[in-house]
């Protein structure tokens, strides 16, 4: 809901790292690569409750997620890097909530399940949809610079990564806080599904 807003703020700063990165060679597949396993460091960090080195390696990864398109977008944009990009999107993201699960299971595994089912509604209508836009030659008007349709929905990159934060500043509250971030997501799923749905069939 929000990446529109946020995109516009964080776009020069990013292809503005994007060229240095660009200069020395590193390529998108690259950043995109390094990004997913610094970031996958948070599961055992959480585990163990080292909440702030966790959120370090939580920025990082969100930070090497907005660089790799501007870097993939200086040369040619390739359907395999936009696969990687966001299947290892949403890797992270659930690999993130699981450590909260493991970081105190009494308490947290279950808001931690509701959070990770409401992704699958997420992930699935956003990755669903796209294929089908795929096939009809659907364009996206807010990203039309993404590898992949965006299909809209409440819950989106922006509000994801504040929630994430969230999480390790205040994880005793992980679990009121994952129960709210879920019931978006299934706004989300709900509203994706019935507007994804809605423009299909006008097309037919």
């Amino acid at each position: 809901m929000l990446d529109k807003w946020t995109l516009k703020l964080v776009k020069p700063p990013l292809l503005l790292a994007a060229k240095v990165l660009s200069r020395l060679g590193v390529t998108a597949n690259q950043v995109s690569i390094v990004g997913f396993f610094t970031g996958m460091l948070c599961l055992p960090l959480l585990a163990f409750n080292l909440y702030f080195p966790a959120l370090l390696c939580i920025l990082f990864n969100r930070s090497c997620d907005g660089l790799d398109g501007s870097l993939a977008r200086l040369g040619t944009p390739t359907d395999g890097g936009a696969f990687l990009d966001i299947t290892l999107d949403f890797v992270f993201y659930s690999a993130v909530v699981f450590g909260f699960a493991l970081a105190e299971p009494a308490q947290n595994s279950l808001a931690a399940a509701a959070l990770i089912f409401a992704f699958v509604g997420t992930g699935s209508t956003f990755l669903a949809f796209g294929i089908m836009a795929e096939r009809k030659n659907i364009l996206s008007i807010n990203y039309p610079n993404k590898g992949f349709y965006y299909l809209n929905g409440l819950a989106e990159g922006t509000e994801t990564i504040a929630f994430l934060v969230l999480f390790c500043l205040f994880p005793g509250s992980f679990p009121v806080l994952a129960w709210i971030f879920a019931i978006i997501c299934y706004l989300s799923t709900t509203i994706r599904i019935i507007s994804g749905y809605s423009t299909l069939q006008k097309l037919q």
